[in-house]
């Protein structure tokens, strides 16, 4: 059952203590390589079997969302003893139990637009890692302009019925449930939109994998040939799923922005100051050798922090009701510029071993680097692009006017 937190902080902050020390195992309490990331759903292997007694454990107390209500499984902590919890799992270098779309994105979308039999049926398999989300957003057509979507979905009587495509949906072709937006009226554009959920494994869904230069395939080209899907998973009213995809791309923004897309969790791959030091070297007091490289990894490193401070505000004020909407679209495009000069500087800071893409020769962090510099690229594109988010701030913050 979810945990029943005391008023006193510190008797909180003990019992959490002693409550990790005897549930969180050993090997959760390492860095965690890439290939034991643990996403949950239907297909979730646990390479490492103690990942899923992590995520079990968590999950009972409602610790995978610790400030998500009681009555769907969450936590129900307040503000100070969520930032309590944290702090203790980063004390003992915890890893993260689960990693979901559903946790970042949907379920908070949900929990604000959902009726209640929605709510009960998806939240608790959203906090105990039971299903895995995926995102149906963009479209070959309808990417920066999103609202210019065409995948139909009509009214069936005792269904709704799906044709249409996305792209760069990611993870697609391993999540079990989309929460989707389609076009349930022709005749206007925003007004003509409705988020639907469905099952991936419904007849006429498929997926494609898109491979990156990188080397990876995180995201998928997704079809959709008359899906048929129930009428009682439209969330909202029909053709009132703007309002739900813009407060969904807030979390989604905040939600990338607050991870620094997806920073290392381990694999060998070692923090920019160290790659410095090693590949630059430095003198008898232990500073660069390159003092430009140095100054300028002290102005990230400040950049780092301050944007830091930021997004722990936006956090705070966004608990406390205030509105933050356009905030997430300052955070997002400031994250993708940190993320990319980050890497540009390991590259450099790497000299040759910057090189190196696979085979033997070059050290097996170095070759992350690589391919994780190579991936940063597209910071700026996913979430909303840096000129969109750019075009927000102006108009939505600034109160500038269109060119004319």
């Amino acid at each position: 059952m979810p945990y029943d937190a005391p008023s006193d902080l510190e008797t909180f902050r003990q019992e959490v203590r002693d409550w990790l020390e005897e549930n969180c195992p050993q090997s959760m309490r390492t860095p965690q390589p890439e290939d034991e990331v643990v996403w949950g759903g239907r297909r979730e292997k646990f390479k490492n079997p103690d990942s899923k007694v992590w995520l079990e454990r968590m999950a009972e107390r409602g610790w995978t969302a610790p400030h998500w209500p009681k009555e769907y499984g969450g936590g129900g902590l307040d503000r100070e003893q969520v930032k309590v919890l944290n702090q203790e799992l980063s004390r003992i270098k915890a890893r993260i139990p689960l990693h979901s779309f559903g946790l970042w994105m949907f379920g908070p979308a949900l929990l604000e637009f959902g009726n209640e039999e929605q709510k009960k049926r998806f939240i608790p398999d959203i906090i105990h890692g039971r299903t895995r989300w995926c995102q149906g957003y963009s479209e070959p057509g309808a990417g920066s302009d999103l609202a210019g979507l065409q995948t139909k979905c009509e009214d069936k009587g005792d269904h709704y019925l799906i044709n249409g495509q996305k792209v760069w949906t990611s993870y697609a072709d391993q999540a079990d449930w989309i929460f989707c937006l389609v076009r349930t009226d022709n005749t206007v554009k925003h007004e003509g939109i409705s988020f639907i959920l469905f099952d991936m494994a419904s007849e006429g869904v498929e997926t494609r994998p898109i491979k990156l230069i990188s080397g990876s395939s995180p995201f998928c080209e997704t079809f959709f040939n008359d899906v048929k899907v129930p009428k009682d998973q439209l969330v909202g009213e029909v053709n009132g799923g703007w309002k739900i995809a813009k407060r969904l791309l807030q979390f989604e923004r905040s939600s990338i922005s607050a991870s620094g897309f997806g920073a290392a969790r381990g694999s060998g791959m070692l923090e920019l100051e160290e790659y410095a030091k090693i590949h630059v070297g430095t003198d008898s007091d232990g500073k660069l050798l390159d003092g430009d490289l140095r100054g300028r990894i002290a102005d990230h490193q400040m950049y780092t922090k301050a944007f830091g401070l930021t997004v722990r505000r936006s956090q705070e004020q966004a608990k406390a009701g205030q509105e933050v909407g356009h905030t997430a679209s300052i955070i997002k495009y400031a994250a993708a510029k940190m993320n990319q000069d980050k890497h540009e500087l390991m590259i450099e800071a790497l000299g040759t071993e910057g090189l190196g893409w696979e085979g033997e020769g070059f050290d097996k962090g170095a070759k992350m680097v690589t391919r994780g510099w190579l991936r940063s690229k597209g910071n700026s594109i996913e979430g909303g692009t840096s000129e969109i988010n750019l075009n927000v701030v102006a108009k939505r913050v600034l109160g500038l006017r269109d060119h004319q």
